[in-house]
């Protein structure tokens, strides 16, 4: 009998291990496809371990620099977080894996897909919306909502009868790795009652054990984007790379919060994100003191929506490419330096400067007088909005 290929999006982790040995019990051959985005030892691991699970082709790519300049670095523009402070690491992978993973397919000569994600995540409709928008006669295989290995205990069994070597801390978390972030689920979290162990946190430290001095930082923006750090030119992987370092041993980017999942689910995630905490941060302060008014309160409408189609998994649908050209197009005024104070968990402004800057001191302040504004107008002014009220 003729296997039919397929390609799998495979992490070297514990579900799609065991996904790899399942689809080959089905008779298919599995084609695995590892994206490189800044997992670090952990794509040899991948790789190693794949050769074990006797698939057929192993495909890895370095995706890291795409990933920041094309997906990273536009969503940071949005200054916009999904509800409680959450930075989406995960949702913008997942589009650049499945364009990717697509090119395989097409190059394999192959119309079958799979993915490790659950039926109870966000995961599984990020990855099939975008096999969908690259191949709408796709074929899709998501095992998690048709095999019966249905919970994590009996993953782990079947990685015992399979001889299935799985690192220790999958056993207790669920967890996703990227230079944007690290994301922790499942296990010992689903317990709401729980504190994560201080072992569990791999990218950042407490408060308590982060360094005793503060960091300063000055950051240097054009259209939007992070250019220097200290008035260092840097590649933009290097520049996340050192952010990330010192928002670790400061304590910056860590979060542990319940949210909203698009099938409506509730579920509680721990995340870090240590660089672009940082520079989000700095982001918004440049924001504040650059953009019209007007245009600041449109795009914080337009970037609630904006994470709300990343995190539902709409990278790829028309709506969220119209609102990136918007947001992009009030990025030509982001430009200037921002310094500042990085201390046990805390981020604080110590100067801004833009050439752009809307800012004037003149006309804010209360010891200086003003060219082009008259106190006296104000009344006129307050006169007219409060002719509804009176009426």
């Amino acid at each position: 009998m003729l296997k039919k290929k397929i390609v799998l999006a495979y992490s070297g982790g514990l579900d799609t291990s065991v996904i790899v040995k399942w689809l080959q019990e089905k008779k298919f051959e599995v084609i695995t496809f590892t994206a490189d985005i800044g997992q670090g030892n952990e794509i040899i691991f991948a790789k190693n371990k794949a050769k074990k699970l006797n698939v057929s082709r192993i495909y890895i790519k370095n995706l890291k620099n795409e990933f920041i300049k094309n997906y990273i670095f536009p969503y940071l523009r949005s200054s916009s977080e999904y509800e409680n402070f959450y930075l989406l690491g995960t949702a913008l992978a997942r589009p650049l894996i499945v364009k990717e993973l697509m090119k395989i397919s097409f190059y394999e000569k192959t119309n079958f897909v799979s993915h490790g994600a659950t039926g109870k995540g966000n995961d599984q409709i990020r990855f099939e919306l975008g096999f969908k928008y690259f191949n709408p006669k796709i074929n899709i295989i998501a095992p998690w909502r048709i095999w019966e290995i249905n919970t994590r205990d009996k993953l782990l069994n079947f990685c015992l009868k399979n001889n299935i070597k799985i690192n220790k801390k999958t056993k207790k978390f669920s967890i996703d790795k990227n230079l944007f972030h690290n994301s922790y689920e499942g296990g010992d979290l689903e317990n709401l009652f729980f504190e994560p162990n201080e072992n569990m946190w791999e990218n950042t430290v407490s408060n308590q054990i982060s360094i005793d001095y503060p960091i300063y930082l000055s950051l240097t923006f054009k259209n939007g984007d992070l250019i220097k750090i200290n008035n260092h030119c840097y590649n933009n992987e290097t520049l996340l790379l050192k952010l990330n370092k010192i928002g670790s041993i400061s304590g910056i980017g860590r979060i542990d919060i319940i949210e909203n999942r698009f099938i409506g689910i509730k579920s509680r995630g721990c995340y870090e994100t240590p660089g672009a905490t940082i520079i989000m941060f700095a982001r918004k302060h440049l924001e504040d003191l650059v953009l019209d008014k007007e245009i600041f309160y449109l795009k914080k409408t337009i970037s609630l929506k904006y994470s709300s189609l990343i995190y539902n998994g709409f990278w790829w649908s028309p709506e969220r490419i119209m609102l990136q050209n918007i947001i992009d197009y009030t990025q030509k005024y982001v430009n200037g330096i921002i310094k500042l104070k990085v201390y046990k968990g805390t981020i604080n402004i110590v100067s801004r400067y833009s050439y752009n800057s809307l800012y004037n001191q003149k006309n804010s302040s209360f010891n200086q007088v003003s060219e082009k504004f008259s106190q006296i107008d104000s009344s006129g002014f307050i006169n007219i909005n409060s002719l509804r009220l009176i009426i």
